[in-house]
Formats: C-alpha cells, structure tokens, sequence
C-alpha cells in the first residue's frame, strides 16, 4: 500500500488500456445520455461526428476505472475531493483503444492522517488527446 508519504510530485503514472466497442457505448448512453449520436448509429451517422461517438462522460467513467484499477487499488485513497477543468477535446468512437496517465502534481498535507493529492489525468488515443482533468483526492498518510 502506497501512503501520501510515498507519492512522489512531477511523476506520472500510466494507467492501463480499455478498448472501447460500439456495444459499450450504446449501453452506456442508453442508461445515462441517450442522445441519438450515441445511441443511434443512423442518426449519428447522418450527424455532425459522422458516426457513433461516446458520451463525456462514459470516456470520464473509464478513465476513472483505469485510474482505480491501475493506480488507486495501490494507494491508501480515503475519498475523492474534486475533479475541475474538465475537457472533453476528441470524440472517442468504436475501435478506439484509449490509455489513461495520471501526474502527481502536488501532495499537500492536511493533518497528521491524511493528505490532499492533485492531480492532472488524461485520456488517450494513440498520441490524440480525448479528455483531461485535474483532481484532488485524500490519501492517507502513514499510520504512526
């Protein structure tokens, strides 16, 4: 287990790969953002994108699991604090295979159990941008 001690500012992490499929992206918008570019492939393919595209925030949801099951099982997370400046900059689409990096921006210390840890994450396509944030998280600081 990784405390806040042992993180390390400037560092980046890679976060894993998730291949992204036609199936995932209808299923996703149908419960959560049934807009028709992302839930009909006609209507998408006669849209602006020219094809089905996946919401914002199914590409948030994954890189989120990336970052969980790449980084966060390792660390000692209390809870998220906040996640700002949220850009979605390229549509993903099916057949993507997106990858997920996370920097260590700054670890502040917020009391003898814990501390705040920013963050700046980004979400891949090949070399291609698709999302970025900042966020912050609690981590605990070493017991004793």
């Amino acid at each position: 287990m990784l405390y806040a001690e042992d993180l390390v500012e400037g560092v980046t992490h890679e976060l894993g790969t998730y291949l992204v499929t036609a199936e995932d992206i209808v299923e996703f918008a149908s419960r959560w953002d049934p807009q028709g570019f992302h839930v009909d492939e006609d209507v998408a393919r006669a849209g602006v994108f020219g094809g089905l595209i996946a919401s914002g925030i199914h590409s948030l949801a994954i890189v989120q699991r990336l970052a969980v099951t790449g980084l966060f099982q390792k660390w000692a997370v209390i809870a998220g604090r906040s996640l700002t400046d949220l850009q979605m900059t390229s549509p993903v689409r099916p057949g993507m295979e997106l990858r997920g990096t996370l920097r260590v921006d700054a670890v502040e210390e917020k009391g003898p159990d814990r501390a705040l840890v920013h963050q700046s994450v980004v979400l891949w396509h090949d070399d291609t941008e698709v999302l970025r944030y900042s966020g912050t998280a609690y981590v605990a600081r070493r017991p004793g």
